[in-house]
């Protein structure tokens, strides 16, 4: 983690967020609700929005810069509502940096959890059914499942689970 940066995206980053959406798409199509070839076709102005996207619904995007500027990962939280309380979406990290001695995921989710603290007791997620590698990070880091799942978006017949970690000093 020596010279990695982590910080909010903004709208001005939005080659990054374009590349580095581009690069997760490809890499682990099941972990996300979109397709290669939609997000192939956005313009400028939307990978402008989402540069901001979860700032303007009471969110962040942080992103993981090492030192040479290349975008090693990304996470993003909002509220999507009340009853639900703060949501995990958009987590990636490139492969030459995932694992728990490079600390890249685990630097975002800490940052991540801290924003979450601010807006509720606990942080929830949906991880693909398949996804057997993220399961265990989200293990490792304290979350459980919760029974709960939902079809997955790009596939009605697979399945998205839902995990939750209560978080510690949660205002």
């Amino acid at each position: 983690m020596r010279g990695t940066t982590i910080r909010p995206t903004t709208e001005d980053d939005w080659e990054s967020v374009r590349a580095l959406r581009l690069e997760m798409l490809r890499d682990t199509p099941k972990a996300y609700g979109e397709r290669l070839a939609d997000a192939e076709r956005l313009q400028e102005r939307d990978w402008r929005r989402r540069g901001r996207r979860e700032h303007d619904v009471g969110g962040t995007t942080l992103a993981a810069i090492g030192a040479d500027g290349r975008w090693l990962g990304t996470m993003g939280v909002f509220v999507p509502g009340p009853r639900v309380g703060p949501l995990l979406v958009g987590v990636y990290v490139a492969p030459s940096h995932r694992g728990r001695t490079a600390g890249v995921a685990d630097a975002l989710l800490d940052e991540i959890e801290v924003w979450a603290a601010a807006h509720g007791s606990a942080l929830r997620l949906h991880v693909h059914e398949g996804n057997t590698r993220a399961q265990a990070f989200y293990a490792r880091r304290g979350y459980e499942p919760t029974g709960a799942t939902e079809a997955y978006v790009l596939d009605p017949s697979e399945l998205e689970v839902e995990m939750i970690r209560q978080l510690r000093g949660s205002l």
